[in-house]
């Protein structure tokens, strides 16, 4: 009973006028092509270094990074720009953890977590994105000269914290 039901509400649609309507649909149809535009013959740009700055230098890379350094009067807090870098230099002060202290030959030494490295960080050792380098370490805390560079130009010298992480229990 129930598949009479179903058959009733099918109509009376048979194979062939499927067939037919799907031929007059196809016979619709017409596709669209375009022309594949012809390819642009590659121009290589020839590099004139005549009087231009080397853009493999150290230093181009580090201005590009921090800023244009203007000329003007040298500042106490100007950096030393052609400095190697440390790779905790890499990491922004926001990512890093401090996890412990250790005491070695009477000067505290401090751990710090960058991703999934763990880094022995003494007084004068550098790290984070803004040249800041580390002035003093206690049981809680690493405490940071960093170097800033305003729109001017002009560097300034900040003093920054990174605090003990609290463990999760």
């Amino acid at each position: 009973m129930v598949m009479a039901g179903f058959l009733s509400a099918c109509g009376y649609t048979t194979e062939q006028d499927v067939r037919s309507f799907m031929d007059a649909e196809r016979a619709a149809l017409h596709p669209v092509s375009k022309a594949i535009p012809s390819p642009i013959p590659f121009e290589a740009a020839i590099y004139d270094e005549g009087g231009k700055p080397d853009p493999f230098s150290k230093q181009a890379f580090f201005q590009f990074l921090i800023g244009t350094v203007k000329t003007g009067k040298p500042s106490i807090a100007t950096p030393d720009l052609l400095r190697s870098r440390t790779e905790l230099e890499g990491f922004p002060l926001d990512s890093l953890a401090m996890v412990g202290v250790l005491t070695q030959e009477a000067q505290n030494v401090a751990l710090v977590r960058a991703g999934t490295k763990l880094y022995q960080v003494k007084v004068g050792a550098h790290m984070g994105q803004n040249l800041g380098k580390v002035t003093k370490i206690e049981e809680t805390r690493i405490t940071l000269r960093e170097l800033v560079q305003d729109d001017l130009g002009e560097w300034s010298a900040r003093t920054n914290m990174l605090n003990m992480q609290e463990r999760n229990k």
